[in-house]
């Protein structure tokens, strides 16, 4: 399907990356937002609360962010893709509904534009330090999808494939920007709504006495209806059946929660996404994400005017993580140095696919600035040797 034209401002712009998340959402037929102004994320409900009007949206800014995230996975359910936008504590206030919107299987985008923390922190510099949190914040088994932009081109583009992703596989998806790329401006084409794909909101069209809305019966992902459209269904928090209702036993616990970790789980190689460039051959290969790959690129190329044979693997789905691709290079380089705003989190992920076959060196910024490239770039001389 492609986008509604209402939607999609086509041309080139000079956009911040937070801007370009909001068009994003948009031309991906995101029609319900709720959020709590927070630096530096509000740029994104700003631009949409300027522009729905004309789309028939509808942005509601709520008393805090545990209430966004509750009306968001309320609001799937009439029907309408909806997005919610955050930072730092307010990432933190979501986790619950955030645990509750997995639970339920409702599709939906979580945007967090990271500053330094903890609490309340650097509330208007950069970090990276909510990557483990975007995985594991809530409590329980679960998993989520996470995106990671470099630039506020990929904010816009990857803003559609999260809405993309969240309706595929039923699940939130968190989309984890950084303050650098949020406020960085530049160049940002938004091409015609006709070549822009979209996956709408595919509806069952059993009848009302025959749906259930968690039977699956070999699919990985149950089928959606609406709130209103004459169907009597139940959604819950709660271990449930698949015709939504609570029950309390081993054996649905085990049906239930096993499913929605394997749709994903079992997937994963449909759902990862990563660039990589020099890798095979690589001395060392490096592995960064957000605005710090930005900042990489000029390490690798001093790296190389030194004889180093530098690999890089950019991560632009970070979770699930590319467990397979990290396993197979382990197998043919010295070392993986991992660059991050954060004393250290994706790293482990490196380490624990890397499996001792090759070591994973942490390049880590406690946050507030990027990198110094010579820094990372003295890193990666030290792993070749």
């Amino acid at each position: 399907m492609k986008a509604d034209p209402a939607g999609v401002l086509t041309g080139v712009h000079y956009l911040d990356g937070d801007f370009a998340c909001g068009e994003g959402a948009m031309a991906a037929g995101c029609r319900f937002v709720a959020g709590y102004p927070i630096t530096p994320s509000t740029e994104v409900v700003e631009r949409i609360s300027r522009r729905f009007p004309m789309m028939g949206g509808t942005f509601i800014q709520m008393e805090d962010e545990l209430a966004s995230m509750a009306a968001v996975t309320g609001g799937v359910w009439t029907g309408t893709k909806c997005m919610t936008v955050t930072s730092g504590p307010g990432f933190s206030l979501m986790m619950e509904n955030i645990g509750l919107a997995a639970m339920m299987e409702t599709p939906c985008v979580v945007v967090n534009v990271q500053r330094g923390g903890p609490s309340t922190g650097l509330p208007t510099m950069v970090g990276q330090g909510d990557m483990m949190q975007a995985r594991w914040g809530s409590h329980g088994d679960y998993e989520l999808i996470a995106l990671s932009p470099q630039s506020p081109q990929e904010a816009f583009d990857l803003t559609i494939v999260a809405f993309n992703l969240a309706e595929v596989w039923r699940v939130p998806v968190m989309f984890m920007m950084d303050e650098c790329v949020g406020h960085m401006t530049e160049k940002v084409v938004i091409p015609p709504s006709d070549e822009i794909d979209i996956v709408p909101r595919v509806l069952s069209d059993k009848a009302p006495g025959d749906y259930l809305p968690y039977e699956v019966n070999g699919r990985p992902v149950p089928e959606f209806v609406r709130v209103g459209d004459g169907y009597r269904f139940h959604t819950t928090g709660l271990t449930h059946d698949e015709r939504g209702y609570p029950v309390m036993s081993v054996e649905c616990q085990e049906d239930s929660v096993h499913r929605i970790i394997n749709k994903i789980r079992l997937n994963a190689n449909d759902i990862v996404r990563y660039d990589e460039e020099n890798v095979d051959g690589a001395d060392v290969v490096v592995v960064a994400y957000g605005i710090t790959a930005r900042v990489t690129r000029m390490a690798i190329d001093m790296a190389r005017t030194e004889g180093v044979k530098v690999g890089f693997l950019r991560l632009i789905v970070v979770w699930p993580f590319p467990e397979d691709r990290i396993r197979e290079i382990a197998s043919s380089t010295k070392a993986f140095v991992v660059p991050e705003i954060n004393y250290g989190q994706m790293v482990l992920e490196v380490e624990r696919c890397a499996a001792g076959k090759a070591p994973a060196i942490l390049v880590p910024h406690g946050g507030g600035g990027v990198h110094d490239p010579a820094v990372i770039c003295q890193a990666i001389v030290e792993a070749a040797k």
